[in-house]
């Protein structure tokens, strides 16, 4: 490959339309997060420190993944910023999916 090649980037309007649309999809997955929160803190029997250190991590955990994944696949070709998006939003359902299953079976987080 030549510098040139290295060096070149992908156009401000394609940068800014495929963040746009994975921004949504990590906007959903932050919203259900904050839902869940919400549900789990106004219930019966609401939380203690370590229930809101949990049910805080997914919503955290989405914004670090797509920072993350932007600033490694913002100077790649389309593709390849497409798929490290795909891959940080992956790693955010696999998180969700995991906090999910510990709220249901750990009652050691509510209670507070």
């Amino acid at each position: 490959m030549t510098a040139a090649a290295r060096t070149r980037v992908l156009p401000t309007w394609l940068v800014v339309t495929i963040a746009g649309v994975f921004g949504l999809f990590y906007a959903y997955v932050v919203w259900g997060a904050v839902a869940l929160l919400i549900t789990q803190v106004t219930g019966p029997l609401g939380l203690n420190a370590l229930g809101w250190v949990v049910y805080i991590l997914p919503i955290v955990f989405p914004l670090l993944a797509f920072g993350v994944a932007f600033a490694i696949g913002a100077r790649r070709a389309a593709g390849e910023f497409a798929l490290a998006l795909l891959a940080g939003l992956t790693l955010s359902a696999a998180f969700w999916l995991a906090i999910v299953g510990y709220g249901a079976t750990s009652y050691g987080l509510y209670g507070g």
